[in-house]
C-alpha cells in the first residue's frame, strides 16, 4: 500500500487542490471528521438547502492553521462559498472512505500534509511591492522587505530577506552596467567554493550583500582591501550602523562603504527617472521585471518573485 503522503499526492494532484479554496475545505474538513464513524455519508455534511458544504468558516480555519504556528490568512470565507467545494467534498469523502476500507486513516498525518501544503501555498506566492505614492520609495521597500521577514520566520531555515536583497542590487546593477560587466549567482550559494570576493565584482569594486552584518564579513573586506579591491557593504537601513561600527574596530573605519539598500534603490530610480515623480513608477516597475528576470533564472523558488501593484507611467 502506499503511505498518507503518496495517497494523499495522488488526491490532491488529481483534484487539483493547490489554491485557497479547495485547500480551505480539505484542511477543516479533515478534522470534522476525524471523530467520526465510518462510512462517511456526504449527505450528513451539507448545508440546509443543499447548497454549501456544513461547518466550513474563517474562523474555524484559522483555529486550525494557528494551531500549526500559521498566522496568514489563507482564506475570510474559509472555502465556504469557493465554487466546486461540493464536489470536492464528496470526492474526499469517497477518497476517505475507500482508505478507511482498506486501513485506518491516519487523520493526524492527512492533517499535516494539508497544513504543508498550505505552507507551500504561501511560500509559493509572490512578494508584493506596492506603488504607494503618499510613500517613500523607502518605505515601500520597507513594507515589501517586512513581508520577506515574515515569510522567513513562518518557514525557519529559510532566507528570504537575504535572497531579495541581493537580487534586487543585482537587478539595479544589471540596469546601469553594461552586459557582462559581472556574474550573477543564486543567494544561496556561498563566495568560498567559487573563490568569489563578494556578490558582485566589478573591476576592483566588490559589494557584499548582507542583512546580518558580522565578524566573516569583515573578514572577506580585510582580503578584499589586501587584494586592492574596494569593498562596498549593502545592508538593511536597521543594520547600517553595525555594519560600520564593526569594520571601524577592525580597523577599517573610512575604508568600507556601507549602504543602505532603501537608498541604494531609491536613489537609482530618481536620477533614471530624471526626478520626474510623474515618471517613478514605471523606472521602478523596470527594477522589478529585471529582478523577477534574476529569480527565474538562478533561483528554484518562484515565490521570491514580486508583484508590482501599479499602473506604468505613459
Amino acid at each position: 500500500m502506499n503511505n498518507p503522503e503518496e495517497k494523499l499526492k495522488a488526491f490532491q494532484t488529481e483534484n487539483n487542490i493547490v489554491t485557497k479554496g479547495p485547500l480551505s475545505l480539505v484542511i477543516q474538513f479533515t478534522r470534522m471528521v476525524s471523530q467520526k464513524e465510518f462510512p462517511l455519508n456526504p449527505d450528513d455534511f451539507q448545508t440546509s438547502s443543499k447548497g454549501q458544504v456544513a461547518g466550513l468558516g474563517g474562523g474555524n480555519l484559522r483555529k486550525i492553521l494557528g494551531e500549526h504556528g500559521i498566522t496568514q490568512i489563507l482564506s475570510s470565507e474559509g472555502g465556504r462559498t469557493s465554487r466546486g467545494s461540493m464536489g470536492l467534498m464528496i470526492k474526499y469523502v469517497e477518497f476517505l472512505n475507500a482508505w478507511n476500507a482498506v486501513e485506518p486513516v491516519d487523520f493526524s498525518a492527512v492533517e499535516n500534509f494539508w497544513v504543508e501544503q498550505v505552507r507551500g501555498y504561501f511560500r509559493n506566492k509572490p512578494f508584493i511591492l506596492t506603488a504607494d505614492t503618499s510613500k517613500t520609495i523607502g518605505a515601500n521597500l520597507d513594507d515589501l522587505f517586512d513581508q520577506a521577514k515574515k515569510r522567513q520566520l513562518q518557514n525557519p531555515g529559510a532566507q528570504y530577506l537575504g535572497a531579495v536583497l541581493q537580487h534586487l542590487v543585482g537587478a539595479k546593477l544589471s540596469l546601469i552596467l553594461p552586459e557582462g560587466s559581472f556574474d550573477f549567482h543564486g543567494a544561496s550559494v556561498a563566495d568560498a567554493p567559487l573563490q568569489r570576493s563578494g556578490d558582485f565584482v566589478m573591476n576592483n569594486m566588490v559589494i557584499h550583500c548582507t542583512t546580518a552584518p558580522g565578524a566573516p564579513l569583515i573578514e572577506k573586506c580585510k582580503a578584499n582591501l589586501r587584494d586592492a579591491c574596494y569593498p562596498i557593504i549593502i545592508t538593511v537601513f536597521d543594520r547600517v550602523r553595525t555594519a560600520l561600527d564593526l569594520a571601524a574596530d577592525a580597523g577599517l573605519g573610512g575604508r568600507v562603504e556601507v549602504w543602505d539598500i532603501q537608498q541604494f534603490l531609491s536613489s537609482n530610480v530618481y536620477e533614471r527617472s530624471s526626478f520626474d515623480e510623474a515618471k517613478r513608477n514605471s523606472t521602478l516597475a523596470d527594477i522589478i521585471d529585471k529582478y523577477n528576470e534574476i529569480i527565474l533564472e538562478r533561483e528554484n523558488d518562484p515565490g521570491l518573485c514580486i508583484k508590482f501593484e501599479a499602473e506604468r507611467d505613459s
